[in-house]
């Protein structure tokens, strides 16, 4: 095998790499897409369990969005009433998200 084979991105290497185990399942437009479909209105604060989401899924895409600074700005977590989820080491129940994040999307 030759230098430039070890070195040749494969399935099995690309999903070993921490960019692709930090990939969210989904898109941050599907995610806000489905916020405005659950809260009242945008900027209203939403049971994380309403994304219908498994718990790891859930944690996992909530962590990654809440630890870019350019998405994190425009999540408001909280905790009350409800199912809680470790978000970003923190225990939280609801998500609201602002309507100017579609700036971004």
């Amino acid at each position: 095998m030759g230098v430039e084979s070890r070195y040749r991105p494969t399935i099995e290497r690309w999903r070993s790499w921490p960019a692709a185990r930090r990939a969210p399942m989904m898109s941050l437009q599907e995610l806000y897409r489905v916020y405005t479909a659950i809260a009242a209105k945008p900027g209203e604060p939403v049971p994380l369990s309403a994304f219908k989401l498994p718990r790891e899924e859930m944690e996992k895409l909530f962590s990654i969005f809440d630890e870019d600074y350019h998405i994190s700005r425009f999540f408001h977590f909280s905790e009350a009433e409800g199912e809680k989820y470790l978000i970003d080491g923190e225990n939280v129940t609801h998500v609201a998200i602002d309507s100017d994040i579609s700036s971004i999307l």
